[in-house]
């Protein structure tokens, strides 16, 4: 038993209707990150307490280690008034005091026991009293209430309580707003029900497990540390949502190695939460699927079983979609044969919708679609999809033309012909958004552009486009893979700076966290292109360019765009394990050539490590604080008559040697070697500015020694800004 003062371990359940599985995993956590975070700041729970977060269909639930009956109590000290304001002339409290003793339940007895301290300028007088900590049920009371509160629940319901409780809840008159009815609460501190109270419901010990196959009804908690292996024994649950998801992770395993040799269920981590948090006690069984219906792109086949039936498709070991699915069921039967059957009977109608689809799909051209694109709306002020078709045709060719003039190497497919490439991304570019138009794409949104590129194929489109449409959403997400070929990268780098100009042109950009249109990732998706593909483009040109396409329909949004563009590039960056300064030194250049910068950033890596680099960084960025408050253009030149201090000579005859061999490193993109020659300054430029005062007296000197320190700034801020390099 416990007993007052005692620690003892918490538990708390609310007994629900069943919960909407895609928000289950969050409401668990939340539900008990909060109860628990609220116990812990009322001084009920330790800050190192194990929270242990449960949550099933139909509860959710947390449980507590070393919870307090009640808090301790707590020295509090109260500012009461200035003392000038408290006391009079002669020492005595004022009527303002008085008035402030008697709101707190005191009176001037009390006056000799106030501690007159500091308070800034003046002295105040402070209140020493003992708050007394809360007791459980209070704090929990408190706790569940707020954590109630603040769940993320997707949408809320209003529901009637079934009685009267004693305090106010009417039948049929007392409404109750949560995600779906709660019908049970469960407060356990060790084997002691602690009285609270929610959404109409009074704690108890009694829960209820599976609906069919509990072997008791109600499950009566014994204590807070029974739980899980009650509801499991008794119950016939498994309360832990991790633990189920590893169960049913383990299941699926070894149902596909009973299934056939080196078959595997697809993996899908939102799958597996989704059926994570539709079952309590998982059973997972295989089921099978006429081998006629693998005709079909396995890719509508497999969002069909996952989507609708929430179906685990398999596969050989070459990824290829086998005949055989499998199930995860709720229940335990002896023969399960009629769970299998019901399954397989269910499957047969959707893939036969996809089947339907696909061959009525192929009865018409790609081609044929491209008039109906001018009936569908892409946006009301940047017109139709198949104008919008039309901006990604001429956006391909500018970044072709681009490509054909960058003296930078770049080799095209079909023999280094531009001509050909700038066909084979024309046709794909105008064909890419045909499939929005099938009843596949129809049915299947996600399927976009990867139907497109089967129906490609199966007119026997030229080589590359049939990849280059079904590629040209890629990246679609972080991780993706890019398109698999120049055309589809012409054209997928086309289409996402089509969307990325155009909105930017009407001001619909990203605020907070609101991005309706993906813009971020579709910045993200252009700086990978041009980043891993290693392309010889310049950003700014390439949105100069398709600037233009849009007309009179936009306004320029270039130096928006591109600033928004090199924030995201600066996030992806430091999310790649680059520092902040690493990534500032490198992007404070701005520099276009957006494959250039992991080389740059290498660069930087490697010369922040050399003995040099912290002195060159320092003097670096006094070398620009001096340049910023020069008066006029500094120019960056030197006249050797006026070097006058033997410190300055030799900061130029070294600036003379290392210069040359910095530059022709880099002019051949060697940046790790061009930022590692500057090494050698470090000497004479600690010399210079020991010895040398550069605002002299004398203009002519003053003017060369800030030329000096011009052609040192240049030297060495090609690489990147290493003066963000200073600590």
């Amino acid at each position: 038993m416990t007993s007052l003062n005692q620690k003892a371990n918490l538990l708390v359940e609310l007994f629900v209707e069943e919960l909407p599985p895609k928000a289950l995993k969050k409401l668990g956590e939340a539900f008990a990150g909060v109860l628990a975070d609220s116990l812990k700041a009322q001084g009920l729970a330790h800050a190192d307490a194990v929270v242990t977060p449960f949550a099933s269909p139909r509860r959710l639930a947390v449980h507590l280690t070393g919870v307090l009956t009640r808090a301790a109590d707590q020295a509090i000290q109260q500012k009461l008034m200035p003392v000038a304001v408290a006391l009079d002339a002669a020492g005595q409290p004022t009527p303002a005091l008085l008035k402030k003793l008697g709101s707190l339940g005191l009176g001037a007895e009390v006056v000799p026991q106030l501690k007159r301290q500091p308070d800034g300028k003046a002295e105040a007088l402070f209140l020493d009293s003992v708050k007394a900590g809360a007791s459980l049920a209070e704090g929990l009371q408190k706790a569940l209430t707020e954590s109630l509160a603040k769940l993320p629940i997707p949408k809320v319901m209003t529901y009637q309580l079934e009685q009267g409780d004693g305090e106010g809840f009417q039948p049929g008159w007392t409404s109750v707003n949560f995600v779906r009815p709660a019908h049970g609460l469960v407060a356990l501190h060790g084997d002691q029900v602690v009285p609270v109270s929610a959404l109409g419901l009074h704690a108890g010990r009694e829960t209820h497990g599976h609906r069919f196959e509990a072997k008791v009804s109600p499950v009566v908690l014994r204590e807070a540390d029974s739980y899980a292996v009650q509801m499991a024994e008794e119950g016939a649950v498994i309360a832990g949502f991790a633990e189920r998801r590893a169960e049913i992770a383990s299941q699926l395993a070894a149902a596909a190695g009973r299934a056939g040799h080196d078959l595997k269920p697809i993996e899908d981590d939102a799958l597996l939460d989704e059926v994570t948090a539709l079952v309590e006690r998982p059973n997972v069984l295989i089921g099978r699927f006429e081998e006629a219906f693998l005709a079909v792109p396995q890719e509508c086949l497999i969002l069909t079983m996952k989507a609708n039936q929430k179906y685990f498709p398999l596969l050989d070991a070459a990824g290829k979609l086998t005949h055989q699915f499998l199930v995860v069921s709720n229940i335990h039967p002896a023969d399960p044969s009629a769970i299998i059957e019901g399954n397989e009977r269910v499957v047969r109608p959707r893939l036969a919708d996809a089947k339907f689809f696909f061959d009525q799909d192929r009865k018409k051209t790609l081609a044929s679609r491209t008039a109906g694109l001018a009936k569908v709306v892409y946006h009301n002020k940047l017109g139709t999809q198949g104008e919008r078709s039309e901006r990604v045709r001429a956006i391909a060719h500018a970044i072709v033309n681009q490509l054909r003039m960058s003296t930078l190497p770049f080799t095209v497919d079909d023999k280094d012909h531009f001509d050909v490439l700038d066909s084979k991304a024309q046709q794909a570019a105008l064909l890419a958004k045909t499939d929005l138009l099938t009843d596949m794409v129809g049915e299947f949104p996600e399927l976009q552009g990867i139907m497109g590129g089967y129906y490609a194929r199966h007119e026997g489109l030229r080589d590359g486009v049939a990849i280059a449409i079904e590629d040209h959403y890629k990246p679609r997400f972080a991780g993706d893979n890019l398109p698999r070929n120049h055309t589809g990268t012409v054209v997928a780098l086309a289409d996402k700076l089509e969307t990325l100009v155009g909105l930017f042109g009407i001001g619909q950009l990203p605020t907070g966290d609101k991005d309706p249109f993906a813009l971020r990732r579709h910045a993200l998706g252009v700086i990978r292109i041009l980043i891993e593909k290693n392309l010889p483009l310049d950003l700014s040109a390439l949105v100069a360019a398709v600037v233009p396409v849009f007309g009179d329909l936009i306004t320029d949004p270039a130096e928006a765009l591109l600033a928004f563009m090199s924030d995201r590039l600066a996030v992806s960056l430091r999310e790649q394990g680059y520092s902040a300064q690493e990534v500032d030194a490198v992007l404070a250049l701005q520099p276009n050539r957006l494959a250039e910068v992991p080389r740059r950033l290498a660069a930087v890596r490697a010369f922040a490590a050399l003995p040099e680099a912290a002195s060159l960084a320092a003097a670096n960025k006094r070398v620009g604080n001096i340049l910023k408050k020069a008066d006029g253009v500094v120019e960056a030149r030197v006249d050797a008559a006026l070097l006058k201090e033997t410190a300055e000579a030799a900061l130029h005859a070294a600036l003379q040697t290392v210069a040359p061999q910095a530059d022709a490193a880099f002019e051949q993109g060697d940046y790790t070697a061009s930022l590692q020659a500057l090494a050698a300054l470090r000497t004479p430029v600690d010399a210079f500015f020991d010895a040398v005062m550069v605002n002299a007296d004398d203009p002519a000197l003053k003017a060369n020694r800030l030329g000096l320190l011009a052609l040192l700034h240049a030297a060495m801020n090609r690489v990147a800004d290493l003066s963000r390099l200073a600590a």
